[in-house]
């Protein structure tokens, strides 16, 4: 992997690392079971992680942080909107306003397609804003191209 330690801060490039993950917040049971065929009809080989809500990502966040290895960061988080216990705004605020946590990139990745929504997301911090596709085949090239930019195109400082 090829990290650069500079000011207390790591950068990396995603398409060096060899290990890493996506951490995906879907509470839909179908969904969850559509991202990851998606993921593995893409030809994604490594590992996603799923949480079921905000609060199970939160907490997810706070055991990586405290271990205090950016290996075990995630690539990227793709954040549903509208979950239980805590939603994907509060979520996504959280992580925002966290010095460390801000750094990772938050796709929102919901069926909300509001004006409105989309802004207020963007203003808290998204990374991007995906709306949920209706096809599988479109599932599967919007799960290419997040794959594509985000560990093989983009630069990301953890």
């Amino acid at each position: 992997m090829d990290i650069r330690y500079t000011k207390k801060r790591y950068f990396y490039s995603m398409n060096s690392m060899k290990r890493f993950y996506i951490l995906i917040a879907e509470d839909d049971a179908d969904d969850r079971f559509l991202l990851k065929a998606a993921f593995e009809e893409s030809g994604y080989k490594n590992t996603l992680k799923f949480v079921e809500n905000g609060v199970e990502l939160l907490r997810h966040l706070k055991e990586v942080t405290e271990r205090k290895n950016s290996d075990e960061f995630p690539g990227f988080i793709l954040l549903d909107l509208n979950m239980p216990k805590k939603d994907g705004r509060e979520v996504l605020k959280e992580i925002k306003e966290n010095k460390v946590l801000k750094k990772i990139p938050v796709i929102v990745f919901t069926t909300t397609k509001n004006e409105s929504e989309i802004s207020r997301c963007y203003e808290l911090g998204a990374n991007s804003y995906v709306v949920k596709p209706l096809v599988f085949d479109e599932l599967v090239n919007i799960i290419q191209g997040l794959y594509s930019y985000w560990f093989k195109i983009s630069s990301i400082a953890i």
